[in-house]
């Protein structure tokens, strides 16, 4: 019997490419996501693998809903080993723009959703005593960047509540495992269909990954034991140097933060948005920056590799830092006595 991997936010983006990577793998796969004219399609690329592929039309937000594609999962494809919370949305907007409504609808679907989504794992796992959870996070969990309050906010909500029940997990000695993914940034549609108040047209800050590059980290993090992930270099600068100097990462955002998001094109007057309804069309898993995008990363930073990585950081920072402080004083080797 084939494994059964659940995607939500699989209509477009990182979820759709994620959809892809597990059933090339060879699970059959539930489709979560608003749109269901994008899930059918989806659904139809994913059955050229041979496996099957289930579209349910579901508003994460809504904890019924979710509960209700849990139960139709399991009904048409068998039980769930692998639960995959990728859904999100977001709006491109100083908080001063946002309205109450704004900030709700995204929390709802980018925290909520993803809360929504481990709840109804866990119970059909806890029952069986096995299957993973993948929980999709964002360097942005860690280092928030001005312009996307209400996803930064969501993400590092994901990260408390994570790190709440994988300890509870760990009490209850259950056999299910919980790990988190973070990733850099990717090109994927959002930026074409997020709700954007800044009559620019947003884009992803360099540099850009393919969404093929964290569906494989999310598929090794569903085979593999790993507590979290983190995607891609600029993840782990994100997140280090924030840890370092975050009052430094503050100013620096506070320009940086504003011009590196937003690109010299106006947004057009009738620009779609996706927040409070799905926006129809042939959407996929890539956005409009295929051309700037890297298909390659160093894609899976394990605890193992963090600690390398850490201590390389560390290393390297001493070693400059005793650069500066030499070059600073002048240091320099004595010359050698001459004889006689």
């Amino acid at each position: 019997m084939r494994r059964v991997a659940v995607i939500t936010g699989a209509g477009a983006g990182v979820g759709r490419a994620t959809a892809e990577e597990f059933a090339r793998q060879g699970f059959d796969v539930a489709l979560l996501s608003r749109d269901l004219a994008r899930l059918d399609r989806a659904a139809d690329e994913l059955r050229r693998h041979g496996v099957r592929a289930l579209p349910i039309p579901t508003d994460v937000a809504e904890a019924a809903a979710v509960e209700t594609a849990a139960d139709r999962t399991e009904a048409e494809l068998g039980p769930i080993d692998v639960w995959v919370n990728v859904a999100m949305a977001t709006v491109f907007a100083p908080v001063a723009m946002l309205t109450a409504e704004e900030v709700e609808r995204g929390t709802r679907v980018t925290y909520l959703g993803q809360v929504h989504g481990m709840m109804s794992a866990l119970k059909r796992m806890r029952a069986r005593n096995r299957g993973t959870i993948v929980n999709v996070g964002s360097a942005l969990a860690y280092r928030s960047v001005p312009l996307q309050s209400i996803y930064c906010g969501a993400k590092a909500a994901i990260r408390g509540f994570t790190d709440s029940l994988r300890s509870e997990i760990i009490h209850d000695k259950l056999n299910v495992q919980l790990t988190m993914v973070d990733l850099p940034a990717v090109n994927t549609p959002q930026f074409d269909w997020a709700l954007n108040k800044m009559g620019r047209k947003a884009k992803p800050v360099a540099p850009i990954f393919e969404p093929e590059v964290p569906a494989r980290a999310i598929f090794f993090a569903a085979t593999h034991k790993r507590r979290d992930i983190w995607v891609g270099w600029p993840t782990v600068k994100a997140i280090l140097a924030n840890r370092i100097a975050p009052g430094l990462i503050d100013r620096y955002l506070a320009t940086a933060g504003y011009s590196g998001q937003l690109a010299d094109e106006p947004t057009a007057p009738n620009a779609p948005a996706n927040l409070f309804e799905p926006v129809p069309g042939d959407y996929s898993a890539h956005g409009r920056f295929d051309a700037q995008s890297r298909e390659r990363s160093w894609e899976m930073f394990t605890d193992r590799h963090k600690t390398a990585v850490v201590t390389a950081v560390v290393v390297l920072a001493v070693a400059l830092a005793m650069r500066q402080v030499a070059k600073r004083f002048e240091i320099k080797a004595p010359r050698p006595a001459m004889p006689g």
